[in-house]
């Protein structure tokens, strides 16, 4: 079983920054993809970003490209999600979500990952 905690989201204007933290415990963190998704309301569940095991690759979704950065320090593990240049459709909750199967990168399916965290809110203003 591997237990997910998000932090970091809150109330930001428009053109402000947040960092997102995922903190997991109860398996090998290094070893896993790691990815951000979020569902803003009344919205389908989308992908933001992954990141392999090692960190080596990183995927983004166009519409965060260039302004969001995935990262990972897997001494703390941790995975984090740096987040500039806010909008508001950027308002959602976030999820990380970590997949079962290890040394495999999972892709940008939700179907694709097996553990979920609570979700952090993050709302831009305009």
């Amino acid at each position: 079983q591997v237990q997910l905690v998000e932090s970091g989201g809150g109330l930001v204007q428009a053109g402000g920054s947040l960092r997102l933290s995922c903190v997991a415990s109860g398996r090998t963190f290094s070893s896993v993809t790691m990815g951000w998704f979020r569902q803003a309301p009344g919205k389908e569940r989308e992908f933001v970003a992954a990141i392999t095991w090692t960190g080596s690759s990183r995927f983004y979704a166009d519409s965060v490209k260039g302004r969001f950065t995935i990262s990972r320090d897997n001494a703390k593990n941790t995975v984090y999600l740096q987040m500039n240049s806010l909008k508001a459709e950027d308002t959602a909750v976030y999820n990380c979500a970590a997949p079962r199967r290890s040394y495999y990168y999972s892709g940008s399916a939700a179907t694709a990952y097996d553990y979920w965290g609570q979700g952090t809110q993050v709302t831009v203003s305009s």
